[in-house]
């Protein structure tokens, strides 16, 4: 509905500026950049956190669908549709409510429930349908055939990426000094209009975007020409496993984006602990994939001064405690050991006196004697174990061991 400053299918940082005119303090905010010196001294680098997580709404996508639904209520359009897996929701929420417009947000039937209570509490109507989200996609853009309703496209639509560039204006603002930035991809919207305000102010600033192996899209769309699209997604980071990107946002990562690297789901799960230890802020899987692609060994940035964006926050329980024990597990915090006794009183206790003189705390212990692999008067004891990390986890295995016990760990097939 609105005419766009396009050449060759890119919006131009005048549409950014436009959409930054429209907001107010009440809509989207100019979210705080904090330096972190400990993930700086992992990577040798000069980090500063964009901690847009904090934004209305818990994500970027406000700006977006406040720049787009602003103008079409202006243009007489009071009813939208939407799909989303959950930030892209709320945020047309509350741009449909603070515009006094209505909108029905069309949500994947597996959507993290604290997403759907959030959306609605935003003022929307949400119907679960669908197993993905192109399905669900498919769903909502039905709803709009035959009505006056008007579609907001979580990232195939110029005033999306405008608003969504608002962000690069503010990235820039707060540290034009910046050598490096790094944005999470999903349909590319948002890198979209981060990198066309980034290199309009300073082309010299790379930009690198990072994408879940799951749900990875953009190097195959670069090598074919055109926007692929996936069957179905595989990632703990479901606001960007759009499983696609549109020709707007694939021309525009062309001109503008320098890099693009993929994370796997154990680099975000860490990345998601670590700015929970070392930044002390809750961020989701997408939003935390800008510090996994920095700590991965595909991206160099000794030396830099480099922001990385957590794009959102809204990081449902359920799935933070699934991170947590990856995680923990990973790293070996967290221990399974199934040791081999004979079935007689006294060798849980003694056993348990043994790990607990290795200062570890047993969480949990089971008895089985069901195995077809033991002996008649044999038994398993498997323990569940907090230790310190990988030394502390060797040593305790050790101690037991050396008591005269087999013991295997099997923290990694339970």
């Amino acid at each position: 509905m609105t005419e766009h400053t396009t050449t060759d299918h890119l919006i131009q940082y005048s549409d950014i500026e436009r959409a930054r005119e429209r907001f107010d303090d009440d809509v989207v905010k100019h979210t705080p950049v904090e330096r972190s010196t400990s993930i700086g001294a992992l990577v040798n680098a000069d980090v500063h956190l964009k901690m847009e997580h904090l934004q209305w709404t818990g994500s970027f996508k406000t700006r977006g669908a406040f720049n787009k639904i602003s103008q079409d209520v202006a243009d007489g359009v009071d009813e939208f549709v939407a799909a989303s897996a959950g930030n892209h929701a709320q945020g047309v929420a509350l741009a449909a409510t603070e515009c006094g417009a209505d909108a029905t947000v069309v949500m994947p039937e597996n959507a993290p429930q604290a997403k759907v209570d959030a959306t609605r509490d935003y003022g929307a109507t949400v119907e679960l349908v669908g197993e993905d989200f192109q399905e669900t996609m498919a769903y909502a853009q039905s709803l709009v055939e035959g009505t006056d309703a008007e579609f907001v496209h979580a990232y195939d639509d110029p005033d999306i990426v405008a608003g969504q560039g608002t962000l690069g204006v503010d990235m820039y603002e707060d540290r034009p000094e910046m050598d490096t930035v790094i944005v999470p991809i999903g349909g590319g919207g948002l890198i979209s209009g981060i990198a066309t305000a980034i290199k309009h102010h300073d082309p010299s600033i790379r930009v690198v975007g990072v994408q879940a192996e799951g749900a990875e899209t953009v190097h195959e769309s670069l090598d074919k020409g055109v926007p692929v699209t996936l069957e179905e997604t595989d990632t703990i980071a479901d606001g960007i496993a759009t499983g696609g990107i549109s020709e707007l946002t694939l021309r525009t990562i062309e001109a503008h984006v320098d890099e693009v690297v993929t994370v796997s789901d154990g680099e975000i799960a860490r990345a998601i602990l670590l700015l929970l230890e070392r930044a002390k802020q809750v961020v989701e899987g997408a939003g935390a994939a800008s510090v996994a692609a920095l700590l991965a060994d595909d991206l160099d940035v000794a030396g830099e001064t480099v922001m990385p964006l957590l794009c959102g926050g809204n990081l449902d329980m359920t799935m933070l405690q699934t991170v947590l024990v990856h995680a923990l597990t990973d790293r070996q915090q967290t221990l399974r050991l199934r040791v081999l006794i004979d079935d007689r009183p006294g060798e849980m206790e003694r056993l348990s006196g043994l790990i607990a003189e290795r200062g570890a705390n047993i969480h949990d212990v089971r008895h089985v004697r069901a195995d077809e692999s033991l002996d008649v008067g044999e038994a398993h004891l498997v323990f569940r174990v907090e230790t310190n990390g990988a030394e502390h986890a060797a040593a305790i295995i050790e101690t037991v061991e050396d008591a005269g016990y087999a013991v295997d760990d099997v923290t990694r097939n339970t």
